[in-house]
C-alpha cells in the first residue's frame, strides 16, 4: 500500500536527519539539520493524521537494511539526498504532498550546498565505539554507568515520542492534544541530548524498532499510571548517575533531567485526569 510505504519512508527520513544532526560537529550544520528533522517529524504527524482520517493502516516498522552508520559526512549527505529523491516519487497531488515536496526541495538545496564545502567532509566518529567521554576523564565504572543509561534512556525517549504521537492523532479533546504535545516536545529534547552525548562517546545507534503492541494501547489510563511509575524509576536512575559521576557538569546535567522528569509526571497526571474526566 503506497500510503503505508510513504509513512515508513518518512519515519526513516526523520530518524536519518535527526541522527545525522547528532553525529556532526559543526554547530551551525548540526542545528540546521535538527531543524530539518523537526520539519520531517511534522510531516510525519500530518501524514499520520491523514491516514487515520481515511482509515488507512500504518505502522512503525523500518526497513531491515535501514542504517545510519556511515563513515563520512558527505556519504551521509548523499544517502539522505537519494532517500529524499526516492520519496518524491511517492507523493501525489494533494496539499499535504505539495507541502512536503516543497519543504524537501529546500532541504535538498541545502544538503547539496554542503557538498560544495570540502571543509565539511569530516570523518564521522559517532559510531566508532570508543566509549570515551571527551569533556572529562571518567573511570571505567562511570563510563559503564553512563553508557548503560544513554542506551536505555534514548530508547525510552524514542518510544515515548512514538507512543504519544500515535495517541495524539487519536485524541478527542484539545486538552489531550496539548498534553501529548508537551510530552512529545520534552522527549524530543531528551532524545537529542542523549543522542549527542552518545555521538561524543562513539556509541550512537538507532533505537530498536517499536512493536505494534507498544503503541496500540487499549487502556491509556493504565498506560499512563504505569508510565508515571516508569518516570519515577527514570528519576531514580538520574539521581544514581548524578551521584556516581564525579564530573560536576555531567552530574548537574542529570540533576536537570531529573527535575524535568518530575514535571513530566505532573503532565501525565493532567492527561490522566483529562482522560478520566
Amino acid at each position: 500500500m503506497i500510503d503505508a510505504t510513504l509513512f515508513r519512508r518518512k519515519h526513516q527520513l526523520w530518524l536519518r536527519i535527526a541522527f545525522m544532526s547528532f553525529s556532526v560537529t559543526d554547530p551551525w550544520v548540526k542545528n540546521r539539520l535538527y531543524e530539518f528533522s523537526q520539519m520531517e517529524f511534522r510531516h510525519l504527524k500530518w501524514l499520520a493524521g491523514s491516514l487515520y482520517e481515511n482509515n488507512s493502516v500504518y505502522d512503525y516498522e523500518r526497513d531491515p537494511r535501514f542504517t545510519i552508520e556511515i563513515s563520512s559526512f558527505f556519504e551521509l549527505i548523499r544517502t539522505t539526498i537519494n532517500e529524499i529523491k526516492t520519496l518524491n516519487l511517492l507523493y501525489v497531488s494533494t496539499p499535504l504532498s505539495e507541502r512536503m515536496r516543497n519543504d524537501e526541495i529546500y532541504i535538498l538545496s541545502t544538503l547539496e550546498a554542503y557538498l560544495e564545502k570540502s571543509s565539511l567532509d569530516e570523518p564521522i566518529t559517532a559510531f566508532n565505539r570508543s566509549r570515551h567521554w571527551p569533556d572529562s576523564l571518567l573511570n571505567s565504572d562511570e563510563t559503564d554507568a553512563l553508557t548503560y543509561f544513554l542506551f536505555e534512556e534514548s530508547y525510552k525517549e524514542y518510544e515515548l515520542i512514538m507512543v504519544y504521537f500515535y495517541q495524539q492523532i487519536r485524541a478527542t479533546t484539545a486538552a489531550q492534544v496539548s498534553h501529548y504535545q508537551d510530552l512529545i516536545d520534552e522527549s524530543h529534547f531528551h532524545l537529542r541530548s542523549f543522542g549527542e552525548m552518545m555521538a561524543k562517546m562513539g556509541i550512537l545507534a538507532l533505537p530498536r524498532t517499536i512493536h505494534q503492541r507498544t503503541y496500540e494501547i487499549t487502556d491509556m489510563g493504565k498506560f499512563l499510571r504505569s508510565g508515571i511509575m516508569d518516570e519515577e524509576s527514570a528519576k531514580e536512575e538520574c539521581r544514581k548517575l548524578s551521584a556516581s559521576i564525579t564530573d560536576e557538569k555531567l552530574a548537574a546535567f542529570f540533576e536537570f533531567i531529573n527535575y524535568q522528569e518530575s514535571y513530566h509526571i505532573e503532565i501525565m497526571k493532567k492527561l490522566l485526569g483529562e482522560l478520566n474526566g
